[in-house]
């Protein structure tokens, strides 16, 4: 008897084992689908890649308590690149081992360039929040939720040029860092030639923190653009109070998400006004984006982790995946955990490729009372509104 129950036992623990292995170590669970990603969890950018992970996060659950997708709910599964593109592969790796059948890509455009190769290879598709690089979406699997560096650079020209008539206009950028020249080339590109003759530039290259000559060149500008990430940004904002200059204003694209919450950084003692080309509102006070604020403060801290566009574009991104896959499945499209992640992929294609679908969402230019309209081209870019959005007035 004794020994009956001990090979009962073990079979049980057997199968239980069996079991355990085959959802959690590369196999499919047909009640769940996983959306993968990678991003900055820990170091300089991790303020991006936490509120892309709180706020896709924040959908899913929304999803999977209003019922899911017929039932099905949805996984998030994100891994710490650290912003390196040399930890992708092995991540990449291990999200497939792990089940991953759609997913966010990666938050920022260096380590997607080396995560879209990768999914060209198996087919899977991606829908990324923030990576703005032109070369992201490059192949038919590859879509972006934000405006690519070309668009948001064109973009930037067409403000200047509407607004900002009769301004000397000046350019802070990075010469050596394809997110910066991609803007900066773009928004040359569309500038008016009004602006030309008098426009002035200045750049710096790798880990550059003093920008005294920097600021010489550009003291005598009134607007000055800066396609650049929000540290140089604030270090050459702080370093520029020691000079006499006639900047008025500091624009940025979505590199500057995130200046007011840098540590260290005191931007009330910034005299000139601070704004961004934008496709989020994140002071919103009414309408859908304010909405989202308040529900992503209410779960997260936000001291700590602060919301930024880049959360708001992940919870975009989500939300369109599963409105692409309701529209599927009403057509008659079999999706559920075992779908594969190549098949999954021409299953979304379709749908975003429709000259149907639009998407309504909280990033672009939303009203007081209706979601913006979103929709993507061929290419895989986005088709939004973009805004201006102040995050510091000038002081008085």
């Amino acid at each position: 008897m004794k020994k009956t129950f001990c090979k009962v036992l073990a079979l049980v623990m057997c199968l239980a084992m069996i079991s355990a292995c085959f959802v959690g170590c590369g196999g499919k669970n047909d009640d769940v689908i996983v959306i993968g990603l990678t991003g900055p969890l820990t170091g300089a950018a991790s303020i991006y890649g936490i509120a892309v992970k709180n706020s896709a996060q924040l959908a899913v659950d929304e999803i999977n308590a209003a019922g899911g997708l017929n039932g099905i709910q949805f996984k998030l599964d994100m891994r710490d690149d650290q912003h390196n593109a040399e930890n992708v592969a092995n991540l990449y790796t291990g999200l497939m081992e792990d089940g991953m059948q759609v997913s966010l890509g990666t938050v920022t455009t260096k380590p997607g360039l080396e995560f879209k190769n990768l999914s060209k290879e198996d087919n899977v598709f991606f829908l990324t929040p923030s990576a703005t690089g032109d070369a992201i979406p490059e192949f038919a699997n590859g879509y972006q939720m934000c405006f690519a560096d070309s668009n948001q650079g064109t973009a930037a020209a067409k403000f200047f040029n509407e607004n900002y008539v009769g301004k000397k206009v000046g350019i802070f950028f990075k010469a050596d860092d394809e997110y910066s020249t991609g803007i900066n080339n773009n928004f040359k590109a569309a500038l008016a030639d009004s602006f030309k003759a008098d426009l002035k530039e200045a750049s710096f290259t790798g880990d550059a923190s003093t920008f005294d000559s920097q600021i010489q060149t550009l003291k005598d500008c009134e607007i000055v653009f800066m396609p650049i990430y929000y540290t140089p940004a604030s270090q050459f904002m702080t370093q520029a109070n020691n000079i006499d200059n006639s900047i008025t204003t500091y624009y940025g694209c979505d590199g500057f998400d995130g200046i007011d919450a840098i540590e260290g950084f005191d931007i009330s003692k910034v005299p000139q006004e601070i704004s961004m080309l934008s496709h989020f509102n994140s002071t919103a006070t009414e309408g859908p984006a304010a909405d989202f604020i308040k529900k992503y403060n209410d779960k997260y801290d936000e001291a700590k982790e602060p919301l930024n566009q880049f959360g708001a574009a992940a919870y975009d991104c989500v939300y369109a995946i599963y409105e692409a896959l309701k529209i599927a499945v009403e057509n008659g499209k079999e999706v559920d955990g075992k779908t594969s992640a190549s098949d999954m992929c021409e299953i979304l294609k379709e749908v975003f490729n429709s000259d149907t679908f639009v998407f309504r969402g909280i990033t672009g230019k939303c009203t007081a009372t209706e979601k913006s309209t979103i929709s993507w081209s061929n290419d895989g870019t986005v088709v939004k509104e973009a805004i201006k959005y102040i995050v510091k007035e000038k002081n008085a």
